[in-house]
């Protein structure tokens, strides 16, 4: 879990900074669908699943080439990486605080 402790004299700091968030949260979301989709793209085109494409093939198996292999390769990436940014961006706790003065 990831606490985040926002410290602010300004009332309207907390829902901009979580707003902020969300909007990140939102937008890695929409390029985590882009990127499943391109990636059944190419298991419906090479009518082979992603898991056997990275254990068993090399861009000379593919009639896309380098290209297809390259850019394959850099989708399944891509989702890892995202999946990664969403799980963080979910962990997120806020523990918001006021400055009293």
């Amino acid at each position: 879990m990831i606490r985040m402790q926002i410290i602010s004299d300004r009332s309207n700091a907390i829902p901009i900074i979580q707003n902020a968030i969300e909007a990140k949260m939102k937008r890695t979301e929409i390029g985590f669908r882009k990127t499943e989709q391109e990636i059944r793209r190419f298991e419906k085109k090479y009518n082979m699943l992603s898991d056997k494409f990275l254990n068993s093939c090399t861009a000379d198996d593919l009639t896309g080439g380098d290209e297809d292999y390259i850019s394959w390769i850099g989708e399944l990436k891509l989702r890892e990486a995202l999946l990664e940014e969403l799980k963080t961006l979910h962990e997120i706790e806020y523990i918001p605080q006021r400055l009293s003065y």
